[in-house]
């Protein structure tokens, strides 16, 4: 073995080994926050399957904001839960699906981001609307639960009927 050898093995490896290892108990930390968050963005989309007001409202902190893709903005548990009531009401078959890409944890906060993929459809009156895009949601850790603070829906593509022809 060469000197440098030498050198790598009781010097630089050892360093790499606990870098390694520290960054894989901070992961192993994050896990079980980011899989409760993933759990509750599935809930939160089976709750809109279901039109369950009540169920979406669950996963909602009392003052949560919602920016929608179409830029009005909903404050509150209650106004958003009116919201989605009056959606169910008017589109029989509404639907939307939030897909996470990335969940982030800020541990010392109990707060996390996550960032990924929406879509939405329903039949309009002139036809079947295709909605989708990219969001990000703000969570925070409430009582041992991870609740939602913020929303924020941009459109990307929208196909179908005079809603995607008439800007808002």
């Amino acid at each position: 073995m060469t000197s440098v050898e030498r050198i790598f093995v009781r010097l630089i490896l050892p360093c790499a080994f606990v870098n390694m290892t520290t960054a894989s108990i901070a992961d192993a930390q994050a896990r079980p926050n980011e899989q409760a968050i993933r759990q509750r963005r599935a809930a939160s989309n089976a709750a809109i399957a279901r039109h369950d007001t009540a169920g979406i409202g669950a996963m909602m902190a009392d003052s949560v904001i919602v920016v929608t893709s179409r830029s009005a903005r909903q404050i509150g548990r209650a106004a958003n839960m009116a919201s989605f009531a009056e959606q169910f009401r008017t589109r029989r078959d509404v639907v939307y699906v939030r897909t996470p890409n990335q969940i982030r944890i800020y541990e010392p906060w109990g707060m996390a981001s996550e960032a990924g993929r929406w879509t939405g459809s329903w039949t309009d009156t002139d036809g079947k609307i295709q909605i989708g895009g990219s969001y990000f949601a703000k969570w925070r850790l409430k009582n041992g639960s991870w609740l939602i603070e913020s929303e924020t829906y941009v459109p990307e593509r929208c196909t179908g009927g005079a809603y995607c022809k008439t800007p808002p």
